[in-house]
């Protein structure tokens, strides 16, 4: 972590706000961080960052609520934004022609949603979506990148973010395809209750059907496992952590991997 220092609330642009515009605006806390109308950062790229690249990046955050299932942006289309989440979580998304889907890697405030705006690219193998609702801020896509050259660290944790993005998603590829639903199921639940901070998880059997990449009936055979066996409970669209231990034990080796390797960036 970067140490912080005090901040003025930004001006247009790069320039930092001065004589009269100062004295319409509050110093920013030394712990805190906020957009230009005084909403909170917790993302923890946005707190990570050197203060003088988040004064430069602060006018063009924009704060923005994200229901559940709002798409980011679709495979193949130009990715018009990127979002640094301070709630909720992003799946990642590869849809096949035939309506099939499954989750290829997931972002929380951990990250940031846009990775391939990080090393010049401008469109997505895979849909963004969200969900677990949330808020945060989000900032056009080619603002970001004419930030970069004043931004080198900005630039730089964006890069790692990207990268921990694509180990993930490599992991997650080898969990689908060798692991049985039961170990994947409890993986899941694991990295969405990281993401959230939350024990109760607003999920269906059939989103995690999508998400896993598997039958519904499957999956809930699986949750009514971990039901039976005290470490879940599932009712009306809800999933209740109530052994994380337990849930630990039931997890496939990929989540210590993920959670060890491949889950931060700053």
């Amino acid at each position: 972590m970067y140490a912080r220092k005090e901040l003025l609330v930004g001006g247009q642009d790069s320039q930092l706000v001065n004589g009269s515009e100062a004295k319409k605006n509050s110093l920013i806390a030394p712990a805190s961080r906020t957009d230009a109308n005084g909403r909170a950062a917790s993302n923890g790229v946005l707190l990570a960052i050197p203060d003088d690249e988040f004064r430069l990046l602060r006018p063009n955050l924009e704060f923005v609520e994200l229901p559940v299932h709002k798409v980011l942006y679709e495979a193949g289309e130009g990715i018009e934004y990127a979002f640094f989440l301070n709630s909720g979580m992003t799946s990642l998304v590869i849809a096949t022609s035939d309506g099939r889907s499954v989750e290829i890697g997931v972002v929380g405030k951990e990250g940031f949603i846009g990775g391939p705006l990080a090393v010049g690219l401008h469109r997505s193998p895979y849909r963004a979506v969200m969900q677990i609702p949330g808020d945060g801020f989000r900032v056009k896509s080619e603002v970001l990148e004419r930030t970069f050259n004043a931004t080198s660290n900005l630039r730089a944790l964006l890069n790692r973010c990207t990268q921990i993005l694509g180990m993930q998603v490599a992991q997650l590829a080898a969990c689908n395809r060798l692991h049985e639903i039961g170990p994947r199921l409890a993986r899941w639940l694991l990295m969405t209750q990281d993401r959230i901070e939350s024990n109760v998880l607003p999920i269906t059997h059939d989103f995690l059907a999508q998400m896993l990449g598997s039958g519904r009936p499957t999956v809930s055979l699986a949750a009514g496992i971990l039901q039976k066996a005290g470490i879940i409970e599932y009712a009306r669209g809800i999933v209740r952590i109530l052994k994380r231990k337990g849930l630990e034990e039931a997890a496939c080796e990929c989540y210590a991997i993920i959670s060890q390797r491949f889950s931060g960036c700053a």
